[in-house]
């Protein structure tokens, strides 16, 4: 083993990844002095960095940085950047927690070196394992100087880890619940293990001595900023949930009894250090709360969808939180289910009691991998023929799975929601979005199906549901909201809309959750309202479906408003507005924007109107 000696040579395999500042080293038995790293305005930093800081004694967290958008995923999506936080405790014995992934991990080595002598780190304790983090612990141990490292992970994650490292003799502790790690100060580590479809090797853990719960992909947001802590947590509402709508929303029944074992935790965590985001400190007990909430809000819908899949590199799981996320958007519950790490007769039990079912599976050998084979016959076993269906997989090179299960599904009657979706190798953005795509048309076909299977009788005034009558008197002027999503000019027909106030000038839109649950999802997001004219054929434009990518303006006469958005040519008027504020209304999204412009570009004709037999649909 190379020691790192003070003011003299750096260990020649470290000096490889370290900058030439890092020459200089503390003496041999002195444990480095914490000097917070300097961090320019966040205006200024534009390249990945990692920001250190002190968060209890004896603990230092290292946020690597990006704030730019990493991956393709959903979930990434705000474009906010984001922040891999790992954790160091130095106390008689040294922990690391959660080491971030591949793209940072140059970087850190060079930041973690600077607070602690590598070779000196006796435990690196992981909340789950993946092929990026795997990345940023070769690296560690290529380096030659911490082969001492005992990995403490759980049993999912072992299989994980001795699978990335065969020629290694890994020093690995299996973490189980009331398992503790005794790192001396005060410091005796409560190890519990958190398993979810999406990470069935996750891993929470508590310090007692800094009362701080280390969370790694619960209670996380993709944000990326100088603040270590949530100050301004109301700032942070909107992006919590749109992390946990895209993470865990699919999964909210397992994430619920996640809930359960860190509930001894929550009255006492000062902290909660999560993998991504700002770390909360001012608003613990709200997060879990809202936590609680937005499970149950999400097992309490109409229609429940078990989402059945196991995947080899992670490329099918991709798929299929792209579909959940769809499936969730449109007000459906997701019971995700990792087949490889769920037992058959729970698998049976969600098959009984949902009203769908999706199955996704990767291709090995020309086949569908065991776990995915047992589903199969569970579903061809369990599930009436009059339940939806909808398959979807990656693959390598041959892709039979996806066939496979596509025809046994075919022949045994069951009608699909989706045609079955394919994608070789790591699945890009414009997949991800057909994956979202579909998981919306397959909720739709459920609504359809259940309309359809209703008993028609004939319509009497006794017979239907006066109220909805009632409510189907209140009309409403047609409009086409027309929006930017990225790049895309996006447009949405729309009646529900109304002035709400004078001063300043405002009105509220209704967006249906199965429609377009990301359109103006932020404030200062900005559109048209274009107001259209009776008797001309824009309304039936918009009405068709398009299919995804497809250019919505392609066959209109169109030109852009000053905030960019598209102005309709043949609409009576139009306004600009700008989003002010958002509220979850059951079905719907309420928004209340502010009216920044205008102009009639018509003065002859009336505004078309939308006139309905009932108040249950459009």
């Amino acid at each position: 083993m190379h020691s790192l000696k003070p003011d003299s040579q750096t260990n020649p395999v470290l000096s490889d990844w370290l900058s030439p500042t890092l020459g200089s080293r503390f003496p041999e038995n002195d444990r480095p002095v914490f000097t917070p790293t300097p961090v320019p305005a966040m205006a200024e930093v534009k390249p990945r960095d990692v920001q250190v800081a002190e968060i209890a004694p004896h603990t230092l967290v290292l946020r690597s940085r990006t704030f730019d958008r990493l991956k393709f995923e959903i979930e990434y999506a705000r474009q906010k950047g984001t922040t891999a936080n790992s954790y160091l405790i130095q106390a008689d014995k040294t922990a690391l927690i959660d080491p971030p992934g591949e793209s940072f991990s140059q970087i850190f080595i060079e930041q973690l070196a600077e607070h602690v002598y590598l070779q000196r780190i006796h435990y690196v304790i992981l909340g789950h394992v993946n092929p990026n983090r795997v990345a940023t612990l070769r690296a560690l141990l290529n380096l030659e100087v911490a082969p001492q490292i005992t990995f403490v992970c759980t049993r999912a994650a072992e299989v994980a880890l001795r699978a990335a490292f065969p020629d290694e003799n890994l020093r690995i502790i299996v973490a189980n619940l009331e398992e503790t790690l005794d790192l001396g100060q005060g410091h005796v580590l409560q190890l519990i293990p958190t398993p979810t479809p999406r990470h069935p090797d996750a891993l929470c853990t508590y310090d007692p001595a800094s009362r701080a719960l280390y969370t790694d992909k619960l209670f996380g947001a993709h944000i990326c900023g100088d603040t270590v802590f949530d100050e301004k947590w109301r700032d942070l509402e909107e992006d919590r949930r749109y992390y946990f709508d895209c993470i865990h929303a699919a999964q909210a029944r397992q994430v619920e009894v996640a809930l359960d074992r860190l509930s001894p935790y929550a009255d006492t965590a000062r902290i909660i250090a999560p993998g991504h985001g700002p770390l909360v400190r001012y608003s613990t007990n709200r997060f879990f709360f809202d936590y609680r909430y937005w499970c149950e809000r999400q097992q309490s819908q109409d229609f429940t969808v078990a989402l059945l899949f196991t995947s080899a590199y992670g490329n099918t799981a991709a798929m299929g939180n792209a579909i959940a996320r769809g499936l969730t958007q449109a007000g459906v519950t997701v019971d995700s289910i990792n087949c490889e790490f769920t037992d058959p007769a729970d698998i049976t039990a969600a098959i009984e009691k949902c009203d769908g079912f999706i199955i996704g599976s990767p291709t090995l050998a020309g086949h569908a991998p065991t776990q995915i084979q047992t589903a199969l016959g569970i579903v061809l076993s369990t599930a009436p023929k009059t339940k939806l269906a909808g398959v979807f997989g990656s693959y390598g090179w041959s892709g039979e799975a996806v066939d496979i299960l596509e025809s046994k599904l075919q022949d045994a009657g069951y009608p699909f929601g989706f045609e079955a979706l394919r994608c070789k190798f790591a699945p890009t953005e414009a997949t991800l979005q057909r994956c979202e795509a579909a998981g919306l048309e397959f909720a739709q076909a459920l609504k359809k199906a259940k309309k359809n299977r209703a008993p028609r009788q004939p319509i009497t005034d006794a017979q239907t549901d006066r109220t909805e009558q009632a409510v189907g008197r209140i009309t409403g002027s047609l409009c086409v909201i027309t929006a930017k999503q990225g790049n895309e000019d996006v447009g949405l027909l729309t009646s529900w809309v109304s002035q709400a106030t004078f001063n300043p000038p405002g009105i509220t839109v209704a967006i249906s959750k199965d429609r377009a649950s990301e359109l103006l999802a932020h404030q200062d997001d900005v559109f048209v309202l274009n107001i259209l004219k009776e008797g001309r054929n824009l309304r039936r434009h918009f009405l068709k479906p398009m299919a995804p990518g497809e250019n919505r303006f392609a066959e209109v006469d169109h030109h852009p408003a000053a905030n960019g958005c598209l102005v309709l040519d043949e609409a009576l008027a139009y306004l600009e507005c700008r989003v002010h504020d958002r509220m979850e209304c059951g079905d719907h999204w309420l928004i209340y924007a502010i009216v920044e412009s205008g102009k009639v570009l018509e003065t002859v004709g009336v505004t078309a109107v939308q006139h309905r037999k009932s108040g249950s649909h459009y």
